[in-house]
This record gives structure tokens, sequence and C-alpha cells, in this order.
């Protein structure tokens, strides 16, 4: 399993800030790991009743870093929209 590269985030994630692909090469993540954290990004409920644990260690790390991305894509749309 190799680390993540900048490649590999843009082909997972799209368009990503330079900042944001570098913080999350630093988690030191896989692939497989990047897709799970886009995986509880995106079903999160239907994860956790299925009785899957919430996610943890660098799948943990990427969900904070994609939601906080999330976040800051809203934030700016709702700016643009004002």
């Amino acid at each position: 399993m190799a680390e993540l590269t900048r490649e590999d985030v843009v082909s997972t994630l799209g368009r990503v800030d330079d900042i944001t692909v570098a913080e999350i090469i630093a988690t030191g993540a896989t692939r497989e790991e990047l897709a799970e954290a886009q995986a509880w990004i995106a079903n999160d409920d239907l994860l956790l009743a299925s009785g899957r644990p919430r996610a943890a260690g660098r799948v943990g790390l990427l969900v904070d870093i994609l939601v906080s991305m999330q976040e800051d894509d809203e934030a700016l749309l709702e700016r643009s929209a004002q």
C-alpha cells in the first residue's frame, strides 16, 4: 500500500487547493483510506447503521480534513450568494 500522491488526491477528490492536498498527503494515508474517508463523508449514517465503528486513525484524520473542506466551500458559496 503506497502513500498518496498529489495525482491520487486530485483524481479522487477533483479540484483541491495545494494546502489541502499537502494536509491529506501528510496523514500518510493510502488511496484505500482516502476512498474510505470519502465514503464516510457521503454515507456516515448508513455506515454507522451497518454497525461499522466511527472512522479513526488516518481515515478519521482524512474525514476531518474533508469535512473542513466542505464547510469552507459552503461558506464561500453563501458569501458569493449574498
